[in-house]
């Protein structure tokens, strides 16, 4: 007996070409929009010159990091530059800012209800679940149909397969706040709001910081895959040594996405560690 194949993979090219048909301009707006402020982003950090710039990366790492891994930052970027790889780095840099700073403003709200309301997160585990077990080039496929090739379609993939760490630490942070605390809070008359933002939010940053440091260093994995459908930066580099068989080229490249992986999340672990 033949079972006949379930028609997903059709199901899933309808999909796509309803909604790519019927609100294409909605993603078109989005598009426009992102891309601009991707662009000033860019531009303004491609302004600034290079020297002021590995300055202020330095003085960051030192004063939330150590000295070791400021002096780290100063020989690592001064190498990405000596590289010509710091255009690259910029677009790879911006890229990542942008993707983060979307999936923490999704992330942590989700986080939240999640946590407060058992009935959310039943619903939302399970598709983090999936999300971070889908193989990460699956996201670049629908990608295209919405927002074209370019550094739109790279911030969307980047935001959906770095996200789920920003929402699981923030709902396990709030969880694990010791009952002592939330039953003295309601002894006292506190509202939902103040339990949140004075007692829950609080307590659970070192466990959000830990899931925006992960996020951090998925978006950092994630745009440099994104290459392949027009990224650019660290990630393009790699991509064209590929394609041109060049391995010194690709050598190069994938030392720099490793320095810039070392300088934020040693910068971003002794945010947390701060918090603590």
């Amino acid at each position: 007996m033949i079972i006949p194949k379930l028609p997903l993979d059709v199901a899933v090219d309808n999909f796509i070409d309803y909604t790519t048909t019927h609100f294409a301009f909605i993603t078109k707006a989005i598009s426009r929009f992102m891309k601009i402020g991707i662009d000033s982003v860019n531009d303004f950090l491609m302004f600034i010159p290079p020297p002021v710039l590995i300055l202020i990366f330095v003085a960051l790492a030192w004063y939330f990091s150590t000295r070791g891994i400021a002096v780290f930052t100063a020989l690592g970027l001064l190498f990405i530059w000596n590289l010509g790889l710091w255009p690259a780095s910029i677009i790879t840099l911006t890229l990542v800012i942008i993707a983060t700073f979307i999936s923490v403003l999704i992330g942590m709200p989700l986080g939240i209800l999640a946590a407060l309301r058992p009935g959310a997160r039943r619903v939302t585990m399970p598709i983090l679940d999936f999300m971070q077990t889908m193989p990460a080039f699956v996201y670049l496929i629908p990608a295209i149909p919405f927002f074209g090739l370019g550094v739109v379609s790279a911030v969307f993939t980047t935001v959906i397969f770095s996200m789920p760490p920003a929402i699981r630490l923030t709902c396990l942070g709030i969880q694990q706040i010791p009952s002592e605390y939330i039953e003295a809070a309601d002894s006292f008359g506190a509202t939902e709001k103040q339990k949140l933002f004075q007692i829950q939010l609080p307590l659970a940053m070192p466990t959000i910081m830990a899931g925006i440091n992960q996020t951090i260093m998925l978006a950092l994995s994630m745009v440099v895959i994104a290459a392949m459908i027009g990224a650019g930066g660290l990630g393009g580099e790699v991509w064209r040594a590929i394609q041109r068989l060049q391995p010194g080229m690709g050598f190069e490249a994938g030392i720099a996405v490793v320095i810039m992986a070392i300088i934020l999340d040693r910068i971003t672990q002794n945010i947390r560690k701060r918090s603590e």
